[in-house]
This record gives C-alpha cells, structure tokens and sequence, in this order.
C-alpha cells in the first residue's frame, strides 16, 4: 500500500498514456507512434510550411492538447508560473540538437517506449544510446553544470505557448486551407482530430500532475537511486506490451517495424545526443512541452528549438527514413554531439569559476 501510495499517480499515469497510445493507432496514427513529440512537432512544422517534406506534414492535435491540457492542471493546481530567462538561445540551440537526434532514431523516448512496447528491437538499441547520453549529462551535472537561475515573468509570457496551440487548433479547424497535409506517407496517417486533441489533454493534464518525464526517472535513479519518475515510463511499456498483444500488433525484431530502420549505431548516436541534450535542458522533449504549458518560457523556447530543427532536417536531408540515415544526417548528429559536449563543458566552467 505505501508503494501504491508513493508511486500509484505516476504508475496509473504511464499506464493511462500506454493505452491512449494503442488507441490512437486504432484510431489511424501510425504503427508504434500513438505518441512522439518529435514526429508530431516535426509534422507541425511541415503543416505550418517550415519544410516541404511531403509525407510529414500535418498539424497534430496532440500536441495542442498536451499544451493546454498541461496548463489547465497547472491553473487547477495553483501551479502555473510564469518564469524563464535562463540561457534561451542556449536552450534552443539544445532543443535543436535533440531534435537532430530524434530524427536520427525517428522518435523521441517517448515513442521509443512504445517502440519497445511494440517488439522493435532497434528502440532497445537507441535505449541504451539513450542511458549513455544520459549518463553523460549526469557526469556535468555532478560537476556543477547549470544554465542559471530563472526570473519571474508577466502572466502573459507563460500564457504564450497555449496561445499559440489555441491559435493553431483554430486554423486546424477553421483555416485548413491555409495548411499543409500529408496524402501519402506518416502524416497522412491520422487519428480523427477531437479524439487527438482529448487525449493530448488526457495525458497533458496527467504528466503535468506526475511530472513524468523519461529523462528525470534515469537521472534521478542513477544520481539519487529514486525509481519513481521510471515506474511511469515501465507502465507505458507494460501497457502498449499488453495492448499489441491482444490486438496482435506485436512483431519482435528488428527487421519490417514501421516507420524504423535498422542501423544500430546511429540509432544509439541519436538517442545518445538526445539524451545528452534533454539533461542539459532539464528534461525530455514531452516534459518540455508540459513546462511550456505550465509556463516555463525556457521550456516554450526548448520547444521552438526542436520545431526549427525538425524543418532544418527536412529541409537539408538529415533525417533518416525507413531506409536508413542520410550522410547528412550523420555528420550533423557528430556535430550536435560536439555542440552539446561545449555546451556543457562551457557552462561547468563557469559554475565552477
């Protein structure tokens, strides 16, 4: 009972995210992707005509709904603050690179859960890319690495983020043709909209009340030995396991899993860079999105961040299709991994100055 009780809100959170993302692939999203931050900002960024990749471009409620729902937890709760100012132009340039590894792997750790949830073994093989990159950040923070204290702001900057997804629902539902849609491809793969933004409110609300966040349940049981934020994570698991099971969706391998390739290094190179890069920011790309909508401008800028870059890989070839990873993408994965590297480097020395 003393562990349901410590434990039970992020459990059932993870568990409730599990089975919303079988649904929503049910309902129409792509195989293995009923969530991912970065493949639906990246169709954002399409849908918006920040790139002209064909096939992933369309404006996803969910992520609208994680924003907002996010923010009316944190209005209920009495948590909403509006704050930032911390390092913005270092948080995008971070948010950037996460995202220049997302796409390396084709996901965010979210979406590499449920890769794993569905049998893909390639996801087990970012996950470990994922913990070292993880461990790497670690290793900065146990040296002092901070990006400086944050300063409150007017109500009105922390509202920004929600206003923007409110704005972008709205030609989503009345302006659509001032939008670009997938016909082909994953963006023409879609859950019908108001069941999409309901569960983005859904799990918005839930991992704003938790605090899930992928990154901080491997950070806090490697600095502090506390499991708590990755029972959330392991529920996710267990429940898109359960759930491909009995929908016999589940395929164990590595070869023919959707929307994946089979490249095992730079899968790991990936994930390790956006691991690095999401303990530097303080979390993975979902916990920035429910800070943004909690009012956490730094986080709201993290998020612009991994938005340009997922246009900038689309753009200029660096992120990787079925087939594989592009030179492109493979060069900038190294350079991400260097920046970052600096990034912390720089800002350990001047904590420990």
């Amino acid at each position: 009972m003393r562990f349901i009780k410590q434990h039970g809100l992020v459990i059932g959170t993870g568990l409730v995210v599990g089975i919303i993302a079988i649904v929503l692939v049910a309902l129409g999203n792509p195989a293995n992707m009923g969530f991912c931050i970065a493949c639906f900002l990246r169709d954002i960024a399409g849908g918006v005509g920040l790139h002209r990749a064909e096939i992933v471009q369309y404006v996803r409620p969910e992520i609208l709904g994680l924003v907002l729902g996010a923010l009316l937890m944190s209005l209920f709760g009495k948590e909403f603050a509006p704050k930032g100012g911390s390092a913005p132009l270092t948080r995008f340039i971070l948010g950037f690179a996460v995202m220049v590894g997302a796409l390396m792997f084709l996901g965010c750790p979210l979406r590499m859960v449920i890769r794993i949830g569905g049998g893909d073994l390639n996801a087990v093989v970012g996950l470990v890319g994922f913990v070292v990159g993880i461990l790497l950040g670690i290793f900065f923070l146990n040296k002092g690495f901070t990006l400086r204290r944050t300063y409150n702001l007017p109500a009105l900057e922390g509202y920004m983020p929600s206003i923007i997804s409110i704005a972008l629902l709205l030609v989503l539902a009345f302006g659509a043709s001032l939008l670009f849609f997938s016909t082909s491809g994953p963006g023409s793969m879609r859950a019908p909209v108001v069941a999409a933004l309901i569960a983005g409110l859904v799990v918005g609300a839930l991992a704003q009340r938790s605090r899930l966040c992928m990154v901080g349940g491997i950070r806090d049981a490697v600095m502090f030995k506390d499991g708590h934020l990755l029972y959330g994570f392991i529920a996710i698991f267990v429940a898109v396991l359960l759930g491909n099971l009995i929908v016999g969706k589940f395929n164990l391998g590595f070869a023919g899993q959707p929307v994946a390739h089979t490249d095992g290094l730079w899968n790991a190179m990936g994930m390790v860079v956006t691991g690095f890069g999401s303990v530097l920011l303080g979390g993975c790309p979902l916990r920035q999105l429910i800070l943004a909508g909690s009012g956490n401008t730094d986080s709201g800028i993290a998020v612009v961040g991994m938005t340009v870059g997922a246009a900038f890989c689309h753009n200029f070839g660096l992120a990787s299709s079925v087939d594989g990873p592009t030179a492109n993408g493979k060069i900038a994965v190294i350079i991400c991994l260097v920046v970052v590297a600096a990034i912390a480097l720089i800002n350990t020395r001047k904590s420990e100055a």
